[in-house]
């Protein structure tokens, strides 16, 4: 693919299943069962057999390798198998992935998938403890001895410079998290589900590392999440309508880091994000008056601005207003903050449920639904769109 160009992938695979286990902050078993629980469950969505599926692909990150999940969910033999790295900025690319498989018949049936006990077991939130001397890790060694040694921190020093340069207060974050938890109180599988906070709430909420309050930062949460990718002409056969993989893109901006980019020429937005939008917007023909619903990367609030502004949705520094109008129907799930942080895996989830009509806050006519993978780090995204 490349970034000056439009690609020819868009309509030529379609994810055809979803299947999640329970989220919860305790899940009291493995994180291979996790895998295998949501790869069944995803194939049963679909109208599947792990006899059909002959690719999996999942994230760098996870402890569960793609031929350990075959064995135990009992499928057989894999002529693919690939895994995405870079932590959150993997989900979207876990399906593009997938669809150049299926699309160049290298396999017919791939199944994306990410589990992780991310509350009861490693928790990210809690900073960098250990790591292995990697090439990639000194540009972590310029920071972390000055006290920047969570994801909270690092994201920090972008937001307080965003606020900065457009002369915000913190306070406009709170427009993200109080959208994320409007729809997360109507979703029964959110974990704050029947839990809905106003911008009071989150003034209140205690500082984690200013300009981020606790209500600006996503969960940790137990649970796993599958995706199933097949042909768009299989599709049509299958259990539930298609979710046509419309554009799919990876992007990775100039002087990019993971999660510490800061000696780029400006802070304020997600040049990585920028290149994503491009090639999606370039390869689908489409622009932001097309999209439904934007299911965008909230593992902390002020990306989600950010990202809004990325994709032209509106203008630098106008992010706020446009989520506090609900101009655009966003994490129609509850996002990371509302329903889990499952590395914007569950984000895709919700995306193919609109396009079904199936989302417990549908929105009407929804035809086409943007989703962006995790910011900050080199990153990914997708437009699915009906099979129209």
């Amino acid at each position: 693919m490349s970034v000056r160009g439009a690609d020819s992938l868009g309509g030529r695979a379609a994810v055809v299943g979803i299947g999640a286990t329970e989220f919860s902050k305790d899940s009291g078993r493995s994180e291979l069962k996790l895998a295998v629980e949501a790869v069944r469950a995803a194939l049963d969505d679909a109208g599947l057999t792990p006899d059909d599926v002959d690719g999996l692909v999942t994230f760098t990150m996870d402890t569960s390798p793609e031929i350990t999940v075959a064995q135990a969910a009992g499928i057989g033999e894999l002529s693919f198998f690939s895994r995405i790295h870079y932590g959150g900025g993997a989900a979207c690319a876990t399906v593009q992935q997938a669809a150049m498989a299926v699309a160049t018949g290298v396999a017919d049936v791939v199944v994306c998938y990410r589990a992780f006990n991310e509350r009861s077991g490693r928790r990210f939130g809690s900073g960098v403890q250990q790591r292995e001397p990697t090439a990639e890790g000194a540009a972590l060694g310029w920071n972390l001895p000055f006290g920047l040694l969570t994801p909270a921190s690092w994201v920090a020093m972008a937001a307080q410079r965003y606020l900065h340069a457009y002369g915000l207060t913190p306070d406009v974050f709170g427009h993200v998290a109080v959208t994320d938890r409007r729809h997360a109180a109507r979703n029964p599988a959110a974990y704050f589900y029947g839990k809905p906070i106003t911008l009071a709430d989150h003034a209140a909420s205690r500082w984690i590392v200013e300009p981020l309050r606790l209500l600006d930062c996503c969960q940790e949460t137990d649970g796993g999440q599958a995706i199933v990718v097949t042909s768009a002409e299989r599709a049509r056969d299958l259990r539930r309508p298609p979710a046509v993989i419309v554009a799919a893109a990876q992007g990775a901006g100039r002087a990019q880091e993971q999660m510490t980019s800061f000696y780029r020429d400006g802070l304020t937005g997600l040049p990585e994000m920028g290149v994503v939008a491009r090639q999606l917007w370039r390869s689908s023909g489409l622009s932001p008056s097309d999209i439904d619903v934007g299911i965008l990367y909230d593992h902390f609030t002020p990306f989600v601005l950010m990202q809004l502004e990325e994709f032209g949705f509106c203008a630098p520094g106008e992010a706020a207003g446009f989520v506090e109008a609900d101009a655009l129907p966003l994490n129609t799930h509850g996002g990371q903050l509302g329903e889990a942080y499952l590395h914007g895996m569950n984000g895709i989830a919700e995306a193919v449920r609109q396009i079904r009509g199936s989302s417990v806050n549908q929105v009407s006519g929804a035809a086409r639904t943007l989703v962006t993978a995790g910011t900050g780090v080199p990153t990914s995204g997708l437009i699915l769109g009906t099979d129209d």
